[in-house]
């Protein structure tokens, strides 16, 4: 939560009443999750790791 600046951060972004609630989470729930995606610029991948698999780049160098 430090990243994007806190819990109040958080919940307002998640359209949350209080911080309290963001404070009690283990992991962000699958419903805020396309939102805080969008507000913070943190990939889904990054917010929940055990739902979506980092996403892999099929770029090749030039040789």
């Amino acid at each position: 939560m430090k990243r994007v600046g806190g819990a109040a951060k958080v919940a307002r972004a998640a359209g949350l009443r209080s911080h309290t609630t963001v404070l009690g989470w283990k992991r962000i729930p699958d419903k805020h999750l396309l939102t805080l995606e969008a507000a913070t610029g943190i990939p889904r991948e990054e917010l929940r790791p055990d739902l979506f698999r980092p996403r892999v780049s099929h770029e090749r160098g030039a040789a």
